[in-house]
């Protein structure tokens, strides 16, 4: 009964995803200026292997792509990974989280940006992020917190992917949920995409005084309040 009741989430999630959310995708992946930088600052090099989990459209993996890495996605939307395939060379499966499709200990970098917290079961989709990554393997993974002040004081209840799924955690839920998955935090950080123009712009122009003040709080307020928080995460040693 489980099996059938999860089997019926993902295939709502998937109908949401390729219809609502990708209807309109667009013909290729576009790595932005903030990917370029995440790129920079993990490291990312020529020959990783990189395995991005919930990969979209596969903007994050066309930023790894131009260091020569090798990149894989996975996605629930069959819209998105078609959109992955024409644009870039790559391993590209159609497949929910909790189901990789890869070997035991295949990845030197495992990122999961923005997605975790629409998972049907993310305990289960993070111990397959740490089987198919190395031993030495870096994961970073971007989530949401559910102690953003704009939330706090409701001004703010969550992406329009609530509609979907969205299980929004503490700074400190979202660690327990790590360490139990086998996974250790060894740094965060804030999400500070929002401090361009391209953020600042999107929408309607008498938008664009909100959003700047947004963009400038997120940059001052202490990482507890911010919306989205990155995690760079290790295996825990046995």
């Amino acid at each position: 009964m489980e099996q059938q009741d999860n089997n019926s989430s993902y295939e709502k999630i998937r109908d949401f995803y390729d219809n609502t959310y990708y209807k309109s995708p667009g013909e290729k992946s576009v790595a932005t200026a903030h990917h370029l930088r995440l790129v920079g600052r993990l490291g990312v090099k020529a020959g990783d292997e990189v395995l991005d989990v919930a990969c979209g459209t596969g903007a994050w993996l066309s930023a790894c792509k131009k260091t020569g890495a090798n990149v894989s996605g996975v996605d629930i939307s069959t819209q998105a990974i078609n959109v992955c395939k024409a644009s870039m060379q790559g391993n590209f499966f159609v497949t929910p989280a909790e189901q990789l499709p890869f070997a035991d200990e295949t990845f030197d970098v495992v990122t999961c940006l923005g997605s975790l917290e629409h998972f049907i079961d993310p305990d289960a989709a993070l111990k397959e992020m740490c089987r198919v990554a190395k031993a030495s393997a870096q994961f970073t993974i971007l989530v949401p917190n559910a102690d953003f002040l704009t939330r706090k004081l409701g001004l703010f209840m969550g992406t329009y992917q609530v509609d979907a799924k969205e299980d929004v955690k503490r700074l400190d839920e979202w660690n327990r949920l790590f360490e139990r998955c086998n996974l250790t935090v060894v740094k965060r950080w804030k999400d500070l995409h929002v401090l361009s123009w391209h953020w600042i712009s999107i929408g309607k122009w008498y938008h664009i005084p909100l959003r700047i003040a947004q963009a400038l709080m997120l940059a001052v307020w202490p990482l507890k309040w911010q919306y989205q928080v990155y995690h760079l995460c290790v295996k825990k040693l046995k």
